[in-house]
């Protein structure tokens, strides 16, 4: 069925209708919380709450990209999480790096994709690729997930994750060049257009 006409439906109260949306973004929204979180459970859980609020505010939403909108639930709620973490471990939840801009606490994690042959055979390139993205700040990271791995827009992404869209690809341009150089680390593992393109490394991440 046609997402319009599946969003109308929801916007009506039609639990099946909004059913139907979940199957095909509840994989890419846990990925973003998976980015955040770092942790199966957690992200899970945060992938739930950042759902059901969606539901109870899809009246909200005026058109344009579903995904982004729901990315940016997504990402508020996995923020809320973290918040809750650190107030239990009495914890600071933010740094800076030095540009100023605020850094998470998260990790990078990659699901590979690939079938258990293929994951031995590309373990060492997943390896170089992973602790390249691990060198990152998070706020990096996220903006590189969400444009390179997950093909949000410059406009999508910024409106997941509520900047400016001159800020996500300034961000996007520093995780890119500091991608780069992180991975010319690895010449025996890595082929050379993966590291002179970002995109194509993330594309087998």
């Amino acid at each position: 069925m046609d997402e319009q006409i599946l969003i109308s439906s929801a916007q009506r109260g039609d639990l099946e209708a909004f059913n139907q949306l979940v199957l095909l973004y509840q994989d890419f929204l846990f990925r973003v919380a998976m980015n955040i979180l770092s942790d199966e459970d957690t992200a899970a859980d945060a992938t739930q709450q950042a759902l059901i609020s969606a539901f109870r505010n899809l009246r909200t939403f005026r058109g344009g990209s579903l995904r982004s909108w729901l990315s940016r639930i997504t990402v508020n709620a996995c923020y809320d999480e973290l918040r809750r973490i650190a107030r239990a471990k009495d914890v600071p939840l933010q740094v800076y790096d030095d540009y100023g801009d605020e850094m998470g606490p998260a990790a990078w994690l990659i699901d590979p994709g690939f079938s258990p042959e293929e994951q031995v055979e590309q373990s060492d390139l997943i390896d170089a690729i992973q602790n390249s993205l691990d060198a990152l700040p998070e706020h990096y990271r996220l903006v590189a997930q969400l444009v390179d791995v997950e093909g949000l827009s410059y406009e999508e992404a910024a409106t997941a994750l509520d900047l400016p869209v001159g800020t996500v690809k300034s961000r996007l341009a520093r995780a890119r060049n500091a991608l780069r150089e992180s991975l010319q680390r690895y010449p025996d593992v890595l082929p050379a257009a993966y590291a002179l393109d970002l995109s194509v490394a993330a594309s087998i991440c």
